[in-house]
């Protein structure tokens, strides 16, 4: 049994899968797990705390927010204080406007994200349909580009325009 809770730690995408299910129970679970196995996990803390707003709302996910390490990357120090503490989206993605690589894609995405957990679907669309068309967003390859697509195509928000 030590092994299938091991295995069932690491298991990330399949949290992702069940918030796109609208399984948030169970995709807390799994993100809780996670963070249990890997305390520097910040995007999974952040994951949570979609979950969980989307159960209990924003106020009490915020009580249960799972404490993580420092990240090494800034973009995601940065969101994990939004989540965590609240504060302004549009700061963290003008913070990396023109930053090279993934900065720029992580931190609109995840402003957009933040913004759908406060129940503001249009700067949430903005910002997800703005990371995905960044360069790292439209040819990195990176699963999160990948999920920042199924996330518009789950609201049916086209990329195109």
């Amino acid at each position: 049994m030590t092994v299938f809770v091991w295995v069932f730690s690491d298991l990330w995408q399949r949290g992702l899968s069940l918030y796109y299910l609208d399984r948030f129970e169970e995709a807390a679970e799994q993100f809780r797990l996670d963070v249990a196995a890997n305390p520097n996990d910040t995007e999974e803390s952040i994951w949570c705390f979609l979950c969980e707003a989307q159960l209990y709302g924003v106020e009490e996910a915020r009580k249960r927010f799972l404490e993580v390490g420092l990240d090494r990357r800034p973009v995601m120090r940065e969101a994990y204080a939004l989540f965590k503490d609240g504060g302004d989206p549009e700061k963290l993605a003008s913070n990396f406007s023109t930053s090279p690589g993934g900065e720029l894609f992580y931190a609109s995405l995840y402003a957009g994200l933040y913004y759908e957990s406060q129940k503001d679907a249009d700067l949430a669309k903005s910002h997800i349909v703005a990371a995905c068309k960044t360069p790292y967003g439209s040819r990195s390859g990176d699963y999160m580009a990948s999920l920042a697509v199924v996330h518009c195509q789950c609201r049916n928000w086209t990329l195109e325009g």
